[in-house]
């Protein structure tokens, strides 16, 4: 066999967000000319703030020695100090550069956190709808993920949670805003899940550790806020990207922030620096820490995004989609029209519109529609997303199509 049977497994399975991208790849070549409504992946169409380009000119004409060499494999330290300067004006902490790791990109970021923490047969905890790499991350490093039902509007089921830990169990993962639903976590939630996994700590005589995926924090609407999960529990981890508030994805700078008060953190924080290390990520890209470091805290204007969110919104709400209005990121989690997520993917593209079932998040029976695209795009395809809601409402709830049309 060319390949291990886990690979080879991880390549049948895929991602049905990679599977309904390459959909697309496969139908332009074979229709060229044929026009497609992308809504499959999560790539930012937003430029870079002008600020970013300027960085980028000044520091590739500096000259100073080892620019481009190795450095700690926690990265630059007076990059990590400017970066917790900003965490603790929004977090209200008292963090310093050694609570700071530099990490290509979150999901680099969530490996070297796993990576320290998991030992063999332990489990993650995860809320559905999720990012489903987390899987892979976790598998990675010998771990298993549990994913954990939420509650009827995307909140976290804190019953349900409780009751899926263990003595395996050594972390929580959440992401809010949350990927794919938009949904952000209420502080009331926070707080409870902080007092949750206290308790169930000492329960089993284990710390659980809570990980905070955040990298749409700054994509929010209507001044909504995301609350701190240092403030709320100590055994606390917050790891993020710069991917979509800068639009740099293809960058894969972000960084990993332990809170100062969590326990064994000198250990905990020397495990992540060695895992960068080994895992082959070695240290996060040198010359985008010194345009991080130099920026300030800018983000990519957010009204455009919540722009496309409203044309898209609005029309799917008078079409009679049912959905929960999204607070943050640039993701649309409706209902699929007849209950079948797969069917109704398909249903989209005889309009030649594509978007990622709802199974892809590990919650069938909704879809996701990334709305980061051209708002041209997003007004040409609402008429195929009214009729094909209209040929499923014909065939399952004929009656109810009558108030729609």
């Amino acid at each position: 066999m060319a390949v291990s049977k886990k690979i080879k497994a991880a390549l049948e399975e895929g991602s049905w967000i990679r599977k309904m991208f390459d959909l697309g790849e496969q139908l332009r070549r074979q229709g060229e000319g044929v026009t497609l409504y992308d809504f499959t992946l999560g790539n930012p169409n937003l430029e870079p703030p002008e600020i970013f380009y300027n960085t980028l000119r000044e520091i590739a004409e500096l000259r100073i020695p080892q620019k481009h060499g190795y450095m700690s494999n926690a990265g630059y330290r007076d990059v990590r100090a400017t970066v917790a300067e900003r965490i603790n004006k929004v977090h209200n902490t008292n963090l310093t550069a050694e609570e700071i790791v530099m990490a290509c990109g979150a999901g680099g970021a969530m490996n070297i956190v796993l990576k320290t923490i998991l030992d063999p047969g332990d489990s993650v905890l995860v809320s559905v709808p999720c990012f489903m790499e987390y899987r892979f991350y976790t598998e990675n490093h010998c771990g298993k993920l549990i994913q954990i039902p939420c509650k009827e509007g995307f909140d976290l089921d804190l019953t349900a949670l409780e009751s899926a830990i263990d003595y395996s169990t050594a972390a929580v993962i959440i992401n809010s805003p949350n990927n794919p639903s938009g949904y952000i976590y209420p502080e009331e939630t926070i707080k409870a899940l902080g007092e949750l996994l206290s308790r169930k700590s000492r329960e089993i005589e284990r710390v659980i550790y809570l990980i905070s995926d955040e990298p749409y924090r700054k994509i929010v609407y209507n001044g909504d806020l995301i609350p701190s999960v240092f403030a709320w529990y100590r055994n606390s981890i917050i790891v993020t990207s710069y991917s979509k508030e800068l639009s740099i994805p293809g960058e894969r700078i972000g960084w990993a922030a332990v809170n100062p008060l969590a326990e064994d953190r000198e250990s905990l924080i020397a495990g992540m620096v060695l895992s960068n290390r080994i895992l082959g990520f070695i240290n996060a890209p040198a010359f985008m820490q010194r345009v991080i470091g130099k920026i300030g805290d800018i983000s990519v204007p957010v009204e455009e995004y919540r722009r496309r969110r409203d044309l898209l919104c609005n029309a799917l709400k008078e079409y009679g989609y049912d959905f929960t209005l999204p607070k943050g990121t640039f993701y649309c989690f409706p209902k699929a029209p007849g209950g079948d997520d797969l069917a109704f993917v398909e249903e989209l593209q005889k309009e030649r519109i594509l978007t990622v079932p709802g199974r892809g998040f590990g919650l069938p029976g909704y879809f996701r529609i990334a709305f980061c695209v051209d708002e041209e795009v997003i007004r040409k395809a609402l008429p195929g997303f009214r009729r094909a809601f209209q040929r499923i409402e014909s065939r399952t709830h004929p009656e109810a199509l009558k108030t729609h049309v």
